[in-house]
């Protein structure tokens, strides 16, 4: 089986301060690690590929500076790696993001694209728009993968249930924390990996047009602190009194 699996290079949380600057976060001397969630994506594809043969390849769509990203991957266990790199590329959105992906995805001949449920900005979204753009079925939040195809997976869902479903390949699953425990990359392997060569394709290679992002982002800050939350104590009947009295008076209910 083909795997491709997209990463990214984010701040690491544990060895950073972050502050926030405008619109984003101060990037000055930031130390910067693999996206967590992708770990664990790269971790679920290597075992796949270990039960049922094949190859790993890992992508990232940034600078030159991402080459770092890659190794690390590789030096995880991934064969082969992919630097989606262009200036252009630079201030692209989650959808300008998974249309540079899905170029690559194109241009090679994958059976299965794996993401992290989500990174550094939380949105949660690019895999669902790859997905979309390549007409593959998709999935979230992904803990379970089994079988070679069509993959029995399983779905954290609301409430702490579990869903499993059959999903037919070619496909694209974002995989959640947790679904295995992500392999101990030694400085052996990194150095292993140290001169492996890593093609770059840029916007001409990948056959994309950069389009202006239609998401911009227009503040970024930490919440002050409020006053906290009154709590109600007492019986059920007057705590439900209470309740309503306050709902009436701030207009919740009439």
């Amino acid at each position: 089986m083909e795997i491709l699996v997209c990463v990214k290079r984010v701040p690491d949380p544990a060895e950073n301060e972050i502050a926030v600057e405008g619109g984003g976060i101060r990037r000055d001397d930031l130390v910067y690690a693999v996206n967590e969630w992708d770990n664990y994506a790269v971790e679920e594809a290597l075992r796949i590929v270990e039960r049922e043969g094949g190859s790993v390849t890992v992508a990232t769509v940034g600078g030159p500076e991402a080459d770092e990203t890659l190794r690390r991957e590789m030096a995880m266990g991934a064969e082969k790696a992919l630097l989606l790199s262009d200036p252009a590329f630079a201030d692209a959105d989650g959808l300008g993001v998974a249309r540079i992906l899905a170029a690559a995805v194109r241009k090679g001949a994958y059976d299965l694209v794996l993401t992290g449920a989500m990174a550094d900005d939380g949105a949660a979204q690019v895999g669902g728009m790859l997905a979309e753009l390549l007409d593959w079925p998709f999935a979230s939040l992904v803990n379970r993968v089994e079988g070679a195809g069509p993959l029995r997976i399983g779905r954290e869902i609301e409430g702490g249930a579990q869903e499993v479903s059959d999903i037919d390949l070619p496909c694209v699953l974002s995989v959640q924390t947790g679904i295995n425990e992500p392999r101990y990359v030694g400085l052996r392997g990194i150095r292993k990996v140290a001169s492996a060569e890593i093609p770059v394709l840029d916007a001409a290679a990948l056959g994309v047009e950069p389009a202006a992002p239609r998401v911009r982002r227009l503040a970024y800050f930490v919440p002050e602190t409020g006053p906290g939350a009154e709590l109600l104590e007492g019986g059920i009947p007057e705590v439900a009194a209470r309740l309503a009295g306050i709902l009436k008076a701030k207009g919740g209910i009439k």
